[in-house]
């Protein structure tokens, strides 16, 4: 049984900790909003990182916002490796994470059939 906080989770936890840092610090916040790192699953080997960011400006492009984090990825790579104790750092790889639109979608939802049956209640 894998242990709770095994290394892959420690690992995963630096470098979301230190990549949110670096991306605050060198993206546009004008052009891509606030971007904020939600999830870094790091591979069981440690090779390779999926790095899930959202932005909280609804207007930004999300393909031109992931290929200007996949484009500057070697350099996170790089200042990850300057700042962390790692033996090797892992190959990181930015992807959209919709899981927030997806629950605000669901709790508006919720929010509606709510409203629906308090009318109905009221009309008795």
């Amino acid at each position: 049984m894998p242990k709770e906080f095994g290394r892959n989770r420690r690992v995963s936890d630096l470098i979301q900790r230190d990549l949110a840092t670096l991306i605050q610090r060198e993206m546009d916040a004008k052009r891509f909003g606030l971007i904020t790192v939600s999830l870094v699953n790091v591979s069981p080997d440690l090779l390779n990182a999926k790095v899930y960011v959202t932005s909280l400006n609804d207007d930004v492009d999300r393909k031109a916002l992931l290929v200007a984090l996949n484009e500057r990825a070697g350099h996170f790579r790089h200042e990850l490796a300057q700042k962390s104790t790692l033996r090797t750092t892992p190959k990181l790889n930015f992807v959209f994470d919709s899981s927030i639109e997806h629950g605000t979608r669901l709790s508006a939802l919720i929010d509606s059939v709510q409203v629906k049956s308090d009318d109905d209640a009221n009309e008795l």
